[in-house]
This record gives structure tokens, C-alpha cells and sequence, in this order.
């Protein structure tokens, strides 16, 4: 059943990233583990969304009554984040306050090459993949350090 719990990080991290590393700790997995998993999960949601970008644009527009409106606070933060700071921006931003299907939508949305979004994506992944990670399962540490009273322990 390891298999199992490996899938159920994939999946958890496809959705929302930090689901991943929460997943990881529930299920019992080590930090690295759970880190791989929740980068390969990440990516997994990337290369899905890239490939059927297009195709799950035209599907929206199909099932659209009415057409989007075309300015929308949405819109105007992620067109500022683009000016900003480019696909090194939004994938930056991905793990914090996009899901990946999201960060990747937006990115295809700008119309950013498939190889771009990969090399940014796999590096943001990787990079805050560890950051949730040790942050989530050092948490019971930190909290009894600093005078926690022990929910999160082990």
C-alpha cells in the first residue's frame, strides 16, 4: 500500500501545492519523500495543463453563456504580475497563491512556450516544495520550542 500513499501526495500537490507536504506528514511519509512527490505532483498538474491548455480553453468558451468580462480584479492582478515580473513571476507565485492548475492556466493564457513554463515551474516547485516541506514537518518542533502546548506532536 506505499503505493497509495505516494498517489495520494501526487494527487493532493496536482490540486494544491502545499496539500502535498500536509498529505506527506499525514500518511507517514519521510521529508523526501513527500518532497519528490509533491514536485512530481506539481509537475504532473503542469505538463496536463500545458498540453490540454488550449483545448480546455476552447472547452470553457463552449460551455460559456455569456462572454467573460474582459477586466476583473483577477485579471488586472495577474496582467500586473506578468508586467512585473514575466513567467518567473507567476511561477514564483504558483505554490503561494495560485494552485498549479492555475498558475499554468495563466501562464498559457500569455501565451508563454511549453519549454519556458517547464524549466520555471520545475524550479519553483523544487524550490518551495522544500520550503513547505521541512516547514510543515518541523512544525511540532518548533511549536514545543517556543512553548506550544504539544497538539501538533508526534
Amino acid at each position: 500500500m506505499e503505493i497509495a500513499k505516494y498517489l495520494s501526495v501526487l494527487v493532493a500537490s496536482m490540486l494544491k501545492f502545499v496539500g502535498g507536504p500536509v498529505t506527506g506528514v499525514a500518511v507517514g511519509l519521510t521529508w523526501l519523500e513527500t518532497w519528490l512527490c509533491t514536485v512530481i505532483g506539481m509537475m504532473a498538474s503542469v505538463v496536463l495543463v500545458t498540453y490540454a491548455g488550449t483545448a480546455l480553453q476552447l472547452l470553457m468558451a463552449r460551455f460559456r453563456r455569456s462572454a467573460p468580462k474582459r477586466f476583473t480584479s483577477r485579471t488586472r492582478l495577474a496582467v500586473k504580475i506578468w508586467k512585473r515580473a514575466g513567467m518567473m513571476g507567476i511561477a514564483f507565485l504558483t505554490p503561494l497563491l495560485l494552485t498549479p492548475i492555475g498558475g499554468t492556466i495563466l501562464a498559457v493564457s500569455f501565451k508563454v512556450s511549453r519549454s519556458l513554463i517547464f524549466s520555471y515551474m520545475l524550479i519553483s516547485a523544487l524550490f518551495w516544495g522544500i520550503v513547505f516541506t521541512l516547514a510543515i514537518y518541523e512544525l511540532p518542533e518548533l511549536f514545543s520550542r517556543f512553548g506550544g502546548n504539544g497538539l501538533l506532536r508526534k
